[in-house]
């Protein structure tokens, strides 16, 4: 919750371009922070409405997109 009143909000979840860049733009070595994000930015839309932006997120209905794929993955 404390991450939705950062500015932007979620934002303090976007080290993940840190872990990114460490690791050759990986994404599957940064699952736990992306998820992390996710589940953030999941939570803003939640409470402000999908038409609701932040720097740090993807758009709602990516969001939706990237969760279901990486759910999908989760179940492989």
């Amino acid at each position: 919750k404390a991450d939705l009143s950062t500015d932007p909000p979620c934002h303090s979840r976007a080290s993940i371009t840190d872990c990114l860049a460490k690791n050759s733009y990986n994404e599957a070595k940064c699952r736990s922070q992306v998820d992390a994000l996710y589940k953030c930015c999941n939570a803003f839309y939640a409470q402000n409405g999908d038409d609701a932006k932040s720097a740090s997120c993807p758009k709602a209905s990516l969001l939706k997109l990237k969760m279901k794929q990486g759910a999908d993955e989760g179940s492989k």
